[in-house]
């Protein structure tokens, strides 16, 4: 692909000038791409009616084709106009969560182009909660598709910085507006299936979607990974969310692992919940024992570890529950091999 210039600017989080983020908008709007913050990594968008740009993002992302694309819409009004069917789950749950990190999948509408969707016939909606992110939808006045702001596979950015060193030179714009703060991708639920299906876990868990409309699925149906279908929902390939360094998950807290690279003089990485000893090949990184504190630093620990040219990142086992499952998927799918 030809090399473009890709601007940084710099915007306030919290109260983004109209005035600065009207270039954004008129980017998306000419079918350009921009990367933007959101409240849980940083995505990168384009015009979600625009065929042309959306294929941009794929181009950018190297992002395989029948993998599909969230749409992010400024409001409840916006997201019903692009489904056949807004049922009453959808209703209550966009009320309860939204603006928030919950996706939910619905029957698309003919306006929503089959490249936004894999190819499929749902589309994944959400209203971020972020200012800048609302800022560029309202600015832009087209819905924007934006998955993560990396190249496909690899680490979620949670900094503008993250985004410059994957896409420079492939996107005309980031904004940056700090550090995100939840740190994973949405959960995504899809609501074409009775009871609805948790097809992504996120910061927002099974339990708290039960508590506002009862049973919901919890797992992938038969066939989900079928060679060559169209992905049901973004996150959903087996190695995705990766360092370049490879990443071995510990059954237990670690120990035996890190011992045993250490005696074949390897540098490496540890994530544990305890603080160790000091060892010349050994960094350690002690995480938080909060599920969603350990989410918010996850990929910028990730990042930062790929950036210290040790030769391995060992994690010590999570604990279990909900608040959990968020980052077990993502770790999960950081382990595989390519």
């Amino acid at each position: 692909m030809t090399k473009i210039r890709t601007q940084i600017l710099v915007i306030d989080s919290q109260s983004p000038a109209p005035a600065l983020i009207q270039p954004a908008g008129d980017i998306i709007k000419a079918g350009g791409l921009v990367a933007f913050p959101t409240e849980t990594v940083y995505g990168l968008g384009a015009n979600a009616l625009d065929p042309q740009a959306v294929a941009r993002i794929y181009e950018a992302k190297g992002r395989p084709s029948r993998n599909p694309l969230i749409v992010h819409v400024p409001d409840i009004a916006s997201a019903r106009k692009l489904v056949t069917e807004w049922t009453e789950t959808a209703e209550k749950l966009a009320q309860r969560f939204w603006a928030g990190s919950l996706t939910l999948v619905l029957p698309k509408a003919p306006s929503i182009p089959d490249i936004v969707t894999g190819g499929g016939d749902t589309v994944a909606l959400r209203i971020p909660d972020h200012p800048i992110a609302l800022a560029l939808l309202r600015s832009a006045g087209v819905p924007i598709a934006a998955p993560s702001a990396n190249r496909s596979n690899q680490l979620s950015p949670t900094l503008a910085e993250h985004v410059f060193k994957g896409l420079d030179g492939r996107i005309e714009m980031i904004l940056d507006g700090g550090a995100t703060s939840g740190g994973v991708e949405s959960t995504v639920l899809s609501l074409v299936e009775n009871p609805p299906r948790l097809l992504r876990p996120g910061l927002i868990t099974p339990a708290e979607i039960s508590a506002v409309i009862g049973e919901i699925q919890v797992g992938l149906p038969p066939l989900a990974h079928a060679e060559k279908a169209p992905l049901l929902s973004p996150g959903m390939l087996t190695r995705h969310y990766a360092p370049q360094t490879p990443l071995i998950l510990a059954v237990d807290d670690g120990t035996a692992q890190v011992e045993s690279l250490l005696q074949r003089g390897q540098k490496i990485a540890w994530l544990t919940f305890t603080p160790q000893p000091p060892h010349p090949n050994l960094q350690v990184v002690v995480m938080p024992q909060n599920g969603e504190e350990y989410a918010s630093r996850l990929f910028a620990e990730l990042h930062r570890l790929d950036s210290a040219r040790v030769e391995s990142i060992v994690v010590s086992a999570l604990p279990s529950g909900e608040k959990w499952m968020a980052v077990a998927d993502r770790l999960q799918r950081a382990s595989q091999k390519p």
